[in-house]
């Protein structure tokens, strides 16, 4: 085979001749096979194919005026998200811009100059100068670029008819709608702020903290650290004063602080709440999802939030020894829409129920010390103290909220009063069984397996423990000698408790005798709050199941919301001690939660005995709805309760819808702690 190659031939010179080796290469013996090395084309520097690159507003504003001086101005906001001002002066007159950068700016204040007086020959023209597209106009007629119509991005009309075949560079430009949001939201006929416009995923939604949202919204806003002597789980207080009026937040840092105190004025100010779905923004009129037509408005969900930690501060300021709790619950009452017709009418604390060695046979010891079931005793102490002041004469009873029904059986509440339940965490039970960080898009919120076998069941706190355990089917009825033998007394989860006051009422059996129902208007966490689960468990779980609700029981789906100042969570041992006061008292009472009694070993004024003793002074006094009097009403606890056929008519049909919907049966305590008897007392 014939290669060509290269031989190298290595020649030795005499001793006395330099010794430097030569190497010599063998010429190639066809000179045409040698590659030459190409020419480089030149470059057409004239491409006529080329489009022009369009113009912007500095470079032709420098056309028509040559050597015009920009001025840096000012800088504003912090140093991570600073605001630029740059002016020029053309025609006498000053122009400035702003921007986020010193060259946005620039090109701001240009643009404003040439809106002032050049004038284009069309729209697309004028689009093209100024980077903004404009409407379909009438191409023959003189345009100015000083008409606001031409630079208005954001159109709050619907686009004109288009060929879906002629793709226009305005196409992608998202359009502003306005949008009905009704009560439950912010202003009516609100616009989509226009930064919610420029989402990456969704139109509506922003991938912004709220402090630099705000920042960019309202630039300079200057932060306040105002307290640094919170608890450890609400530390830090923050303010902030926009068009004079003032907001403020609470967290465990200062940055939490800071960023709740940003939502509270997204929220009031710009209609921009942060879904607890995730970390974005959305606009209050960017159309009502399923999850937003539950919630309750932003700013007075975080005002009860505040109403309940203020008071719960005022009380354990003196007494700092009980300042020390894992759940805090109130309940608040609102008579209208302004914030000053907001009442705290409670305010607990407490973690833990009853030892079973404790159980009371006179109905002295609170069974459960959780925070919102004592909660809810006390709103029956104040409901209470309300029928009381239909005895006082008419001018107390102007004051209560209570008047005659129609028909003159019983008394129900003002149209205005509302109630609102405040939790700083999501009930025990159905409603706190998931993991709040898998869910960190709206797709994964939403709970797919809702059938799931351990969806939605009931469930049972632990004595002397926290959390809770599945029902067991074969646990049956608890008795007496059952528990003190060793048995563990189980007590219904609170998520449980919640979703019977959704059918029956947070009035109780007794109170069902003078009054109709009440319900809850609204559920205001302050942590772990998803939707798709709170609604399951107060309320979600049955709506298929129940059915046969006589008049006015009915099954309630209330508000839910979440605070903007959320709480952090306390990896700590629960006290020992649950905390309690309602409106009208001095100080607040202090229960063991192992006893169910206060410090002394004395009854606790929300007990079962004495909350029947003021039944029984009631009675015979003012009418009541289920027609019984003195002489008919039972003096025993457990038959009282009985005597209420409405009331025991929905409570069968809630059992029987749990055991429909397959999520267990309600587990009740020993029938001995409510056969105790009080002797009834004539008026006088």
């Amino acid at each position: 085979m014939n290669e060509e190659y290269w031989v190298l031939t290595p020649v030795v010179m005499d001793v006395e001749m330099d010794t430097t080796p030569v190497t010599v290469k063998r010429e190639a013996e066809n000179d045409s096979d040698v590659a030459v090395p190409r020419k480089k084309r030149k470059k057409n520097p004239t491409n006529l194919n080329r489009l022009p690159i369009p113009k912007n507003a500095v470079c032709t504003l420098n056309e028509i005026s040559p050597g015009l001086v920009y001025t840096f101005v000012s800088q504003q906001g912090p140093v991570h998200l600073p605001t630029f001002t740059v002016s020029v002066q053309l025609n006498g007159e000053t122009f400035e811009g702003q921007g986020r950068t010193k060259k946005a700016a620039k090109h701001d204040a240009a643009m404003k100059a040439l809106r002032s007086f050049v004038q284009y020959p069309d729209a697309y023209e004028a689009s093209r100068v100024l980077n903004s597209c404009g409407k379909d106009v009438d191409f023959s007629s003189d345009i100015t670029v000083g008409d606001p119509s031409i630079f208005s991005v954001y159109n709050l009309s619907p686009p004109p008819a288009q060929d879906t075949n002629v793709i226009s560079p305005c196409a992608s430009q998202p359009k502003a709608e306005l949008h009905d949001v009704g009560s439950n939201g912010a202003n009516q006929n609100t616009a989509i702020h226009p930064l919610l416009l420029n989402s990456k995923r969704n139109p509506g939604t922003l991938e912004k903290t709220p402090v630099g949202l705000l920042n960019e919204l309202k630039p300079g806003l200057e932060f306040r650290c105002i307290s640094e002597k919170g608890e450890q789980y609400n530390k830090f207080v923050m303010e902030v004063y926009v068009d004079n009026e003032r907001f403020e937040g609470s967290g465990q840092s200062k940055k939490l602080a800071k960023t709740a105190a940003a939502k509270a004025v997204l929220a009031k100010i710009f209609s921009i709440s942060y879904s607890p779905l995730s970390n974005r923004a959305t606009s209050m009129a960017s159309g009502t999802s399923a999850d937003e037509r539950i919630t309750l408005p932003q700013i007075l969900a975080d005002h009860i939030g505040r109403l309940v930690l203020s008071k719960f501060g005022k009380l354990v300021e003196s007494n700092s020894q009980y300042s020390r709790r894992k759940v805090l619950s109130g309940f608040v009452m609102t008579t209208g829409p302004a914030m000053e017709d907001a009442h705290i009418i409670s305010v607990t604390t407490g973690t833990k129920c009853i030892s079973g060695e404790h159980m009371s046979v006179k109905g002295a010891a609170l069974n459960d010390t959780h925070a919102e079931i004592v909660g809810r005793r006390c709103l029956m102490d104040y409901l209470y103290s309300q029928l009381e002041l239909l005895l006082k004469g008419e001018e107390a009873a102007a004051r209560s909220i209570f008047i005659a029904r129609a028909d003159g059986h019983g008394f129900q509440l003002r149209d205005n009063v509302r109630f609102h339940l405040y939790i700083n965490t999501a009930p025990c039970g159905d409603a706190r069984i998931f993991s709040p960080h898998e869910a960190e898009t709206e797709e994964e919120a939403v709970d797919k397996h809702p059938n799931r076998k351990a969806r939605g069941l009931l469930r049972t706190k632990i004595e002397s423990g926290e959390g809770t355990i599945p029902v067991n089917q074969n646990t049956g009825i608890q008795t007496w000698d059952g528990v003190l033998q060793g048995e563990r007394l189980l007590t219904m989860s609170c998520s449980d408790k919640v979703a019977r006051w959704n059918v029956l009422g947070i009035q109780g059996a007794l109170l069902a005798h003078f009054i109709e129902p009440i319900y809850l208007e609204s559920i205001v966490l302050g942590s772990l709050f998803h939707p798709s689960h709170l609604y399951r468990a107060v309320c979600g779980r049955i709506e298929n199941s129940i059915e046969g609700l006589p008049p006015p029981y009915r099954l309630n789906k209330p508000l839910l919301s979440l605070t903007s100042s959320r709480e952090a969570r306390q990896p700590t041992k629960a006290p020992s001690y649950s905390l309690n006061w309602t409106s009208g008292e001095p100080t607040a009472e202090i229960i063991n939660s192992v006893t169910g009694k206060d410090e002394h070993g004395n009854a606790s004024r929300i007990s079962k005995f004495k909350l029947f003793q003021r039944f029984l002074n009631l009675m015979g006094r003012i009418p009541t709805r289920s027609g019984t009097n003195l002489k008919t009403c039972p003096n025993i606890y457990a038959e009282a309760k009985l005597a209420v056929d409405d009331y025991q008519q929905s409570k069968n049909q809630l059992m029987k819808a749990f055991l429909k919907a397959s999520l267990g049966t309600w587990l009740k305590k020993p029938i001995e702690q409510d056969q105790f008897e009080i002797e009834k007392v004539s008026p006088s």
